[in-house]
C-alpha cells in the first residue's frame, strides 16, 4: 500500500514543500530511504522502527520503501522521523488516509517515540502559513516558536502514541502556546555607568540612531569595550518583521533557546580567533555565521586587528549587500545579515601610540604593519572613526552625572521613527545606513552652504564616492536626531569629523606620533 504525509525542509532560512511517500509491499523484510537522504536522514529508519515497536505500534516484516521527494535536492536533518513514521502507519493501514489530510509534519522521534526539538520550526511554520494547510505538528519544545505564525493551527503532542490515538479520535487539537511579545532589554548596563568619553557617546548614538558602522580607537583601558557593549541600550526595539527574522536565523542556526521570548537586537561578540565560514557562515550543510547571528542588530568585534585579514575582509559584501550567499556545487544558500559593526582597537602594537608622555615604545614599520590589517576598502566601509584618549586618573571616582541610557534611547526611537516614514516606500530600508547614496542624494533636503561644505571637504580629503555617500547619511542621521527636516552645515561639520582622510603613511604616522595626536590613520 502506498501512503503520502506532507512536510518540510529548511533551506537557509525558508522551507520548502517535501513529500514523504511510503510504499509497503510483500518482499524480504528492507526498509530503504531515498530521494538524495543524507547521513541523518537516512538513519530515520533505526529511530522510526525503534519509536513505533515502543509506542505500541506494529512495524510488520515487510519491504519497506520511502522516498523523500522532490529526489533531487539534498534532504538533511531529523526533521523527517516523524512524517516516515505516520506514512509507515497509513501503508501498513493503521491510521486512515483521510485523518492527515491537511497536516503538516515535522519533528525527530526519540526510541520510545518521543518528540524531541528540530531546528528551523519557524522557516517552516511561516512557509506552511502560506502555503494554506490547516494544521502542523511539531515537538512540544518547538510549539512556541511555531506559534509566533499567528494564522497558523499548531498541534504539539509529547509522543508518537499520543499523536495516533487523537489522529484517531479525530481530535488533534491545536497547543494553545503562545509567546509574551514584550520587547526583551538587556539588564545590569548604562551609559551613565561610562565615565567621561563624551565625544564617543555622542558617536555611538548617532551611531544607534541610524544603523552606523563604527571603529572605535585609542589605547588600553579608554572604555572602548565598556561603550560597546551598553550599545545595545540605547538600541529601538525589534519590528515584528525583523523579530521574526532574527528568531528563524537563530533556530536554523540552533542557538534560539527551548524557551522561546521576544527577542531584543542581538549583540554578537564573537573571539578573534573565529574562522571566515564561522563568521560568515558554510559548512557541508551551511549554517549562518556571525553576521547572520547580528542581522537587524550588532556584530562587534573587540581587539579588530587581531582577526586575519582576510577573515576581516569577508566582511566586505554583507556590509554592502546585507546578506551573504553561500554557494555549494549543488545549491546555494541566502542568509540575510544586515547588521551595524562596531570595531575597537589599539593605535599601535603596544597601545601607546600618540602618547603625549611618549611610552610608546613601537617603531614606525611596527605600526605601520599593524595598521595595514584593515584594508583601506574596510576602513572605507566604517562610517564613523572614533578616536578616544585615556580618562584621567583623577576622574574616575568622580561623580559624573552622564544621561542614562533610557533617555539617550528615546531620541535613538524618535530619529529612528522619522527615517521609517522618510522609506516607507523603499523595500528592506528602515535606517539612514541601508538606502542607496543616490536616493539620499537626489531626494534628502541639504541647505547650500551643508552641500558646499561636504563638496569641498570630499575633494580636500579625497573622499571616494563611497566616503562621500557615508558622510550624507551620518549627517543625515544627526538632522534626525535634531528633528531638523534639512541637513544643516554643523551636521555635515560633525560627519566629516568622523571621516579620515585617505592615509600617507609615512608622513602621518610621524607627525601624529610627533605631536601625540590620537586621531586614526586607516588603512
Amino acid at each position: 500500500m502506498l501512503a503520502s504525509v506532507r512536510s518540510a525542509a529548511v533551506l537557509g532560512i525558508d522551507a520548502c514543500d517535501v513529500t514523504v511517500e511510503v510504499d509497503v509491499a510483500r518482499g524480504l523484510p528492507q526498509f530503504t530511504i531515498v530521494g538524495l537522504a543524507a547521513g541523518a536522514v537516512k538513519e530515520s529508519r533505526e529511530r522510526v522502527a525503534a519509536a513505533l515497536t515502543n509506542s505500541g505500534l506494529v512495524l510488520p516484516p515487510r519491504r519497506i520503501t520511502v522516498n523523500l521527494a522532490p529526489a533531487d535536492m539534498r534532504k538533511e536533518g531529523t526533521a523527517f522521523d516523524l512524517p516516515i513514521a505516520l506514512g509507515v502507519l497509513v501503508a501498513t493501514g493503521q491510521l486512515r488516509p483521510e485523518t492527515i489530510v491537511g497536516i503538516v509534519a515535522v519533528g525527530e522521534l526519540g526510541l520510545d517515540g518521543c518528540l524531541r526539538a528540530m531546528r528551523g520550526t519557524l522557516s517552516v511554520a511561516r512557509h506552511v502559513a502560506r502555503s494554506g494547510e490547516r494544521m502542523l505538528i511539531v515537538p512540544p519544545s518547538n510549539a512556541a516558536e511555531a506559534s509566533l505564525v499567528g494564522s497558523l493551527r499548531v498541534a504539539a503532542p509529547a509522543s508518537l502514541a499520543e499523536l495516533v490515538g487523537s489522529l484517531r479520535r479525530g481530535s488533534l487539537v491545536p497547543s494553545g502556546v503562545r509567546v509574551d511579545r514584550a520587547g526583551c532589554q538587556p539588564e545590569g548596563a548604562d551609559f551613565a555607568e561610562v565615565v567621561g568619553q563624551r565625544a564617543a557617546k555622542r558617536a555611538l548614538e548617532i551611531a544607534a540612531a541610524g544603523g552606523h558602522n563604527v571603529l572605535l580607537v585609542g589605547p588600553p583601558g579608554a572604555g572602548k569595550t565598556m561603550l560597546a557593549r551598553r550599545l545595545s541600550t540605547i538600541l529601538p526595539e525589534l519590528e515584528e518583521v525583523e523579530a521574526l527574522e532574527v528568531i528563524a536565523i537563530h533556530s536554523v542556526a540552533g542557538t534560539l533557546a527551548e524557551g522561546v521570548t521576544w527577542p531584543g537586537r542581538p549583540v554578537r561578540m564573537p573571539h578573534h580567533s573565529v574562522s571566515a565560514a564561522g563568521l560568515i557562515g558554510g559548512g557541508s550543510a551551511p549554517r549562518p555565521g556571525e553576521v547572520s547571528l547580528a542581522h537587524h542588530g550588532v556584530l562587534f568585534l573587540d581587539e579588530m586587528l587581531e582577526f586575519p585579514r582576510h577573515v576581516l575582509d569577508a566582511l566586505r559584501q554583507p556590509l554592502e549587500d546585507g546578506r551573504v550567499v553561500i554557494a555549494r556545487a549543488a545549491s546555494s544558500v541566502t542568509f540575510p545579515a544586515r547588521f551595524a559593526l562596531v570595531g575597537a582597537m589599539n593605535p599601535c602594537p603596544c597601545g601607546r601610540a600618540g602618547d603625549p608622555t611618549g611610552r610608546c615604545v613601537c617603531s614606525t614599520a611596527d605600526v605601520l604593519r599593524y595598521r595595514s590589517r584593515l584594508s583601506g576598502p574596510l576602513a572605507d566601509r566604517m562610517d564613523m572613526h572614533v578616536a578616544l584618549g585615556a580618562v584621567p586618573l583623577g576622574e574616575l571616582g568622580m561623580c559624573d552625572r552622564a544621561e542614562p541610557s533610557a533617555r539617550v534611547r528615546e531620541r535613538v526611537v524618535a530619529a529612528r521613527v522619522r527615517q521609517r516614514a522618510r522609506y516607507v516606500g523603499l523595500r528592506g530600508v528602515s535606517c539612514n545606513a541601508h538606502v542607496s547614496g543616490r536616493w539620499l542624494d537626489a531626494h534628502s533636503r541639504i541647505r547650500p552652504d551643508a552641500r558646499a561644505m561636504l563638496l569641498t571637504a570630499a575633494r580636500r580629503l579625497a573622499l571616494s564616492a563611497r566616503g562621500y555617500h557615508r558622510v550624507m547619511k551620518v549627517s543625515r542621521t544627526i538632522a534626525d536626531l535634531d528633528g531638523e527636516e534639512e541637513v544643516n552645515a554643523a551636521g555635515v561639520a560633525e560627519a566629516l569629523h568622523y571621516r579620515p582622510a585617505v592615509p600617507r603613511f609615512e608622513e602621518e604616522l610621524s607627525t601624529d606620533l610627533d605631536r601625540g595626536d590620537q586621531t586614526l590613520v586607516a588603512g
